[in-house]
């Protein structure tokens, strides 16, 4: 079992790979100053739950309080998320508190169902945004795809507005390629709606597929990366109006024994600025405890829109370009299944910090961790 080190330790990374748009001298690139991390104890209980799987979060700046929201299928407590108040003093991550549980409710006004014993009525929550103008909140289920001689669930993925306690509002029209099916056409299971964001003037949302589409090619393996969709969303009508093509990075690792499982995907998204979204990529291999966490600068201002395309495997597409700012492996600290990321307050010396989260699959072999990040522009 890997030791998890809390530590101070800074990292600029100028590099590129052979997929990436080259950094030339005049490109400006924003740095990632690792500050600390701490861990939340395996199954702290909290308000008769047990805090694990926190699979996104965002911070609204006003009242200093984060939303996380928990990708637990109510198998054992229900679908949900929570508030929390991290102390960031002299510059350091302190301690995470948590203030409330709120339970996400269906479209009905009801509980969503255990994924074990009525999977068609589940949600699989992976990512919750909090929107300062209409003070409520936004968040992505990945839905499922399972078809096996035992069960066969076909649910879509959905982007669901709520208020502050959880309660339904409104839905966003999705795409037909998000629509579930029994053939091999349109998302994978467990492959879809991993991160969602606000632009800046929260007039737009972008959200992120995890995996590629089946028509969109494969998934990535350790010799080659997929291609997957981002999709942007009008906020007013909720109906989306691009798609954008972009290159997921090799599996890092190749997984033992060989044949076993390994992923790599986009686990969360960030706005940045002018069409440019901080891309966390992460990879997972069997056989290996640490995750590879990447942290791209993507720009999509020139990328084609693919709404239209049927399938990315052809030609005259312009992907959105990409640049790597940080390798977490670099950081010399074990690093788990990251899965969250939001701009939280200033620092001391003005510049915006960056915090990640972890999802430990309510594993005890896996850890939650919450770290703090300096970006330097």
């Amino acid at each position: 079992m890997h030791k998890f080190i809390l530590g101070l330790l800074s990292i600029v990374l100028f590099v590129s790979c052979s997929n990436m748009q080259q950094v030339g001298q005049k490109d400006f690139l924003p740095q990632l100053k690792f500050i600390n991390a701490i861990e939340i104890p395996y199954n702290q209980e909290f308000k008769n739950t047990k805090i694990g799987g926190l699979s996104g979060i965002d911070y609204d700046k006003k009242q200093d309080i984060y939303y996380i929201i928990c990708d637990e299928r109510s198998q054992e407590n229900l679908s949900r998320f929570y508030t929390a108040k991290i102390d960031i003093t002299d510059d350091q991550l302190k301690s995470i508190t948590f203030q409330e549980a709120n339970t996400l409710k269906n479209q009905s006004g009801n509980i969503f169902g255990s994924w074990i014993t009525n999977p068609q009525t589940s949600a699989d929550p992976e990512d919750i945004r909090y929107n300062p103008k209409t003070k409520s909140l936004v968040w992505s289920s990945e839905g499922a795809r399972v078809i096996n001689g035992a069960k066969t669930v076909l649910q879509n993925p959905s982007i669901t507005n709520i208020d502050l306690k959880g309660n339904f509002i409104d839905q966003f029209n999705l795409p037909s390629n998000l629509e579930m099916k029994q053939e091999q056409k349109g998302p994978r299971n467990n492959g879809t709606l991993e991160g969602i964001t606000f632009d800046k003037n929260y007039k737009t949302i972008y959200t992120s597929l995890e995996e590629p589409l089946f028509e969109d090619g494969n998934q990535a393996s350790t010799a080659a990366g997929g291609l997957i969709r981002f999709y942007q969303f009008d906020l007013k009508t909720k109906k989306n109006t691009s798609q954008y093509g972009y290159k997921l990075e090799p599996i890092a690792h190749e997984p033992n024994p060989k044949g076993s499982f390994a992923v790599n995907g986009v686990a969360a998204i960030q706005y940045y600025k002018n069409k440019q979204l901080f891309v966390l990529e992460r990879s997972y291999s069997t056989g290996t405890q640490a995750c590879t966490i990447k942290v791209f600068l993507s720009d999509f201002s020139k990328a084609t829109n693919v709404q239209n395309y049927e399938s990315l495997q052809q030609d005259k597409i312009d992907l959105a370009t990409k640049k790597l700012i940080l390798i977490m492996d670099d950081l010399g600290i074990f690093t788990d299944n990251i899965e969250g990321l939001t701009f939280g307050p200033k620092l001391a010396n003005g510049n915006r910090s960056l915090i990640f989260i972890s999802d430990n699959n309510f594993s005890p072999t896996q850890k939650t961790q919450v770290l703090l990040f300096e970006v330097i522009e």
